[in-house]
């Protein structure tokens, strides 16, 4: 029984799957969200789900310097640049997530009013 709705176990499913290839830092937390996502039918929606991992592997990249602490070796430029890529590609992450759901049946949906990420 999971303890999440189904677009938040698939996206911290996707981001602790993200953390561990190129970390290999969070064999629990991967462990745990992978018994939890156990129950649903993964087929239905692998596609929407290599998407949303794919996104979670482009934002990583683009905030490594900024979470490293090289942010000073960017320009104010590049740090917006990089916040409204960020934003959109957050845009598109959401979007995928309640795909998700209207194909798994689960009411439960991310909506964004008043956002940056709309």
């Amino acid at each position: 029984m999971s303890f999440f709705p189904v677009i938040e176990l698939f996206d911290r499913l996707a981001i602790a799957e993200v953390k561990w290839e190129r970390t290999q830092a969070n064999q629990p937390e991967l462990e745990w969200y992978q018994n939890q996502i156990s129950e649903v039918d993964l087929n239905r929606v692998w596609a929407d789900y290599l998407d949303l991992k794919d996104i979670h592997n482009k934002i990583w990249s683009l905030e490594s310097e900024l979470k490293t602490g090289r942010e000073q070796e960017l320009t104010l430029e590049d740090i917006g640049r990089r916040a409204i890529e960020i934003r959109n590609w957050n845009n598109k992450r959401i979007a995928i997530k309640n795909r998700i759901a209207d194909i798994l049946g689960d009411g439960v949906k991310e909506i964004k009013k008043d956002h940056l990420s709309e």
